[in-house]
């Protein structure tokens, strides 16, 4: 590639351009030459990190308040909203959060670990997570999650409080509830609850709230009844027994917590990385392989059709044809829906970005879910996907080399829901081996070390 070094007095910074294809030069001529044609060069410029703030979130009014992300950042590490540990696999190993019935052991850090780009790095076989008990999807990095406004794998979620409530009422994720939640957050975070939301309701009042205790959190046991599991909407008892004031200061005071959260996971950021340097004409200059990969991934490769923009990514759902293998052992989920469920979902779900508790509607959320969904999946990020232990929504595959070639061959021709968005391509072994290292020149920085621990002033 040719470069074009413009100084001044100011230092102004070399910049590189593509080489003009009818100059002499190699740009385009030859098939695996690191230059981009001009044209590949414009698309490789549409996927420039962005370095400024995400786009603001009418659904949360503190979604960019200093003080509710402090606190957020608080409850994030705070496992003390969490029940019993239900599996058995939970036998107090290093890569389990403690022995099954064990309580409090669970916290939002426990399956997204700060130090792995907020991925798993933590559960046994590092494909899907083992909580209270195992869940059947991978866990998503959080990183950049400001720009996605349709959350989790399936669309099940709309707003970061609705994911909190998700993730809580899981009897695999939190095993808690929110009515457990509203006690905790009273008996250890009201003091900074308040300074930000203003006064809390008194959930130590047993008239009003009957007291739950760390082993009555959620549930008992896998695969139970709702009405089984105690502090939440059907429970048949504590819950449900509440007036419906009290049940909607429940209510109010989770989607608060989950608001602090959200503003919290905003600031968690991959950030700029080599491949920008490069566009922007800095240094480290990428590898050649780098290089080529990024014109397989803007032309031959066709992967900017789905993960296009800053992010990589075009945050909408694809059935990519995928079928599902045996995870951590013993777990397969072969006929999963994906968002043709999870969207409807999020549609009647009475905490969504159209309800009271939303603090505006943009329309992020559909009114209806097309047919294409069925067996469709998140398109996630590409940034610091390096850093990740495994990919698709079933973490099945170990390395982004496997990754590209599902791709590349099109996916499996049967065996999974709905129908298959893919057509294969005709990369070869170097053009994938090139995409590789492209997705490895995705890395940035990551977030400020700061975030990635308990905050020295939470309670």
């Amino acid at each position: 590639m040719e470069t074009t070094a413009a100084s001044t007095e100011e230092g102004d910074a070399t910049t590189e351009e593509p080489s003009d294809p009818d100059s002499g030069s190699s740009t385009g001529a030859e098939p695996h030459s690191p230059d981009p044609t001009p044209e590949e060069w414009a698309l490789l410029q549409t996927l420039r990190y962005d370095e400024g703030p995400p786009p603001a979130d009418v659904t949360n009014a503190w979604a960019d308040d200093d003080a509710a992300a402090l606190l957020g950042q608080a409850l994030f590490f705070d496992p003390r909203f969490s029940g019993p540990l239900l599996d058995g696999d939970n036998d107090g190993d290093p890569d389990t959060l403690g022995e099954q019935g064990q309580t409090g052991r669970v916290s939002c850090a426990g399956c997204h670990i700060p130090e792995s780009g907020f991925s798993d790095t933590r559960s046994p076989h590092q494909q899907i997570s083992l909580a209270s008990g195992w869940v059947l999807r991978k866990t998503p990095s959080l990183l950049d999650m400001g720009w996605i406004r349709l959350l989790s794998w399936d669309g099940r979620r709309d707003t970061a409080y609705g994911s909190l409530f998700g993730a809580l009422e899981n009897p695999l994720e939190f095993n808690g509830s929110r009515l457990f939640m509203a006690q905790q957050l009273h008996a250890h975070h009201r003091e900074a609850f308040e300074d930000v939301f203003g006064p809390m309701e008194d959930f130590s009042d047993p008239g009003r709230f009957p007291p739950l205790e760390p082993t009555e959190a959620g549930c008992d046991a896998l695969n139970v009844p709702v009405s089984e599991c105690r502090g939440k909407p059907g429970d048949e008892g504590p819950y449900d027994g509440m007036a419906d004031a009290d049940r909607f200061a429940v209510d109010r005071v989770v989607v608060q917590a989950g608001k602090a959260i959200g503003a919290y996971m905003r600031r968690l950021r991959c950030g700029s990385s080599e491949f920008d340097a490069w566009l922007d004409g800095g240094e480290p200059a990428l590898s050649d392989a780098a290089r080529r990969g990024a014109r397989w991934f803007v032309g031959e490769g066709h992967c900017i059709d789905c993960h296009g923009g800053p992010l990589l990514s075009d945050h909408s759902f694809h059935n990519v044809g995928l079928l599902p293998a045996v995870v951590a052992t013993v777990f397969i989920d072969d006929d999963d829906p994906g968002a043709i469920e999870g969207i409807a979902g999020a549609i009647d779900d009475p905490l969504n970005s159209r309800s009271v508790h939303s603090d505006g509607d943009d329309g992020r959320l559909p009114r209806d879910v097309d047919r294409s969904m069925l067996g469709a999946f998140k398109t996630p990020s590409l940034r610091c996907v390096d850093l990740r232990p495994s990919f698709m929504h079933t973490g099945q595959y170990r390395t982004l080399e496997q990754v590209v070639g599902f791709f590349a061959e099109g996916g499996h021709p049967v065996g999974y829901p709905g129908v298959n968005e893919l057509q294969p391509t005709d990369l070869d072994a170097q053009q994938r081996a090139d995409l590789v290292a492209f997705l490895e020149a995705l890395r940035g920085p990551g977030p400020d070390p700061s975030l990635l621990e308990p905050p020295a002033t939470g309670p």
